[in-house]
């Protein structure tokens, strides 16, 4: 039984015998429900804790826990109708109004329900997180002098040195910010670089949450292709000539949905383009530690090409650790480093100085190179069981490219699939999968589908998620997945 499965279950099973005990009363000890059960002591834990988020039962560190009081009835809710009148007028003058929907984003962070196998997660499962090392950092991080005081604004120079050294080129400690996680550091940026109602260049297909962070600031997507070999130039360019617009957001290296490398030709057209047009690059270098064993040299980033402070640089750490390790950073040079300061203070102040001593610790321990190296490894293999089960069992649907980084295949239907369809019956079959409709901002040019191999517990799972989409793609009209489905 999966981690997440036996939590669900275990929690379900104790909430159906609350009844037995009067409130106040002692459960059993946690040793003897791991023996009942036949269940791991993390996951009595990790049951109990949510038993305790419902409010049903009590923990008393060192005394155990007891079945809480039950709930009093609240009142009748009262009328909240007026909100629709009050949220729909605020927007009422804007050139373009702002749309507040995270659900592109929900799709890859919503937790499957129990016997659903996720290939729609955006993060490492916590078989191939670095457990240990973190732990490990967070007690050394803990006795550090002043672990609680109040960290400088732009965050731990030792912390902002680290990055800059990773970034590479002549960005150094001063140019870096450290911020709560990437999503946290391109919300930052695109509040200092476009105003409400201006046009930001987007990769075609690129992350719905940066979708999403545009359109909730009131800011219009415009897309730009990608193929194999990244954006294309030819296209940015037009793009830039015909909106006007003075940002492009990219993922140069293992772009999120294709897994595409932008090609050693295009970097430079890309910074030409740009700077020809005043514009920001905002490169989303967020996949840089998730380069699989066979990946070879990676190339530079391309804030370390740029001379002219045309690029504000975002990275993170959380992808190659534990979601809740929010940790990233912004780089920039010139006027805007000091625009993205003051707008990261207004919003949050600063990253907790807890969380900042304890990535300092967890990149500076030798446990780190060698996580990163086991991650390479296994999402090779994660990669190749996925795609070579795709190949034999589901040959109606196409991957046009096999990544060498990240933690997704970018999947096309044949033809008359559905995306939309597809992943409905896949969830029915117990599969979670990524339609591919939110990755684009105007129409969609086919019926995509993202699988993520990251999120689960390894080959077997992976082999018996093939097997339940192709049950999916056969119950579907037509096959689902196009003629050879």
């Amino acid at each position: 039984m999966y981690e997440r499965s036996s939590v669900a279950e275990l929690a379900e099973s104790l909430r159906a015998e609350l009844n037995r005990y009067s409130v106040g009363g002692k459960l059993p000890s946690s040793r003897a429900l791991v023996d009942r059960y036949r269940v791991s002591p993390v996951t009595v834990s990790r049951a109990l804790a949510q038993l305790a988020a419902e409010g049903l039962v009590i923990t008393r560190p060192g005394a155990g826990v007891y079945r809480a009081q039950p709930r009093t009835e609240t009142g009748a809710p009262g009328d909240t109708s007026w909100q629709e009148v009050a949220l729909s007028a605020e927007g009422a003058g804007e050139v373009v109004p702002r749309s507040v929907d995270a659900s592109g984003v929900l799709v890859c962070l919503t937790e499957p329900p129990a016997g659903v196998i996720g290939l729609n997660s955006g993060y490492l499962h916590p078989s191939i997180q670095p457990e240990r090392a973190m732990a490990a950092a967070l007690a050394r991080a803990g006795r550090r002098p002043g672990a609680w005081g109040r960290p400088p604004m732009e965050g731990l120079a030792e912390l902002r040195d680290w990055f800059a050294r990773e970034i590479g080129g002549a960005v150094s400690a001063a140019d870096v910010l450290v911020t709560a996680g990437g999503q946290s550091a391109l919300t930052t940026a695109l509040r200092a670089l476009a105003p409400p109602g201006a046009p930001v260049l987007v990769e075609s297909p690129t992350y719905p949450g940066l979708l999403a962070i545009a359109r909730a600031s009131g800011c219009r997507p415009v897309p730009v292709p990608v193929d194999a070999d990244g954006v294309r130039p030819e296209l940015l360019a037009a793009a830039f000539e015909a909106t006007g617009a003075r940002v492009f957001v990219c993922q140069p290296l293992f772009q999120n949905p294709t897994g595409a490398v932008l090609s050693a030709g295009r970097r430079g057209e890309v910074l030409r383009i740009a700077r020809a047009a005043g514009a920001f690059v905002v490169e989303d270098d967020y996949a840089r530690a998730l380069a699989h064993e066979d990946a070879g040299p990676l190339p530079a980033t391309l804030a370390a090409e740029d001379r002219d402070g045309v690029v504000v640089h975002v990275r993170s750490l959380t992808k190659a650790t534990s979601p809740s390790l929010r940790v990233g950073a912004l780089a920039a040079r010139g006027p805007v480093l000091e625009r993205l300061r003051a707008i990261q203070i207004v919003d949050s102040f600063f990253v907790p100085r807890p969380l900042q001593e304890t990535a300092l610790e967890l990149v500076g321990a030798p446990a780190w190179p060698r996580h990163l190296r086991a991650v390479a490894a296994e999402l090779r293999h994660r990669r190749d069981v996925l795609a070579d089960a795709l190949r034999r069992r589901l040959p109606g649907v196409e991957l046009p490219h096999r990544p060498t980084g990240g933690y997704q295949l970018w999947t096309r239907l044949g033809e008359g699939g559905d995306d939309a369809a597809f992943a409905a019956a896949a969830l029915r079959a117990g599969v979670a999968v990524a339609p591919g409709r939110p990755y684009f901002c105007a129409e969609p040019p086919g019926p995509y589908v993202r699988l993520s191999f990251a999120g689960v517990s390894g080959a077997a799972e992976l082999a018996e998620a093939v097997e339940r989409l192709r049950g999916a793609a056969e119950a579907l009209p037509g096959g689902g997945a196009g003629p050879d489905a």
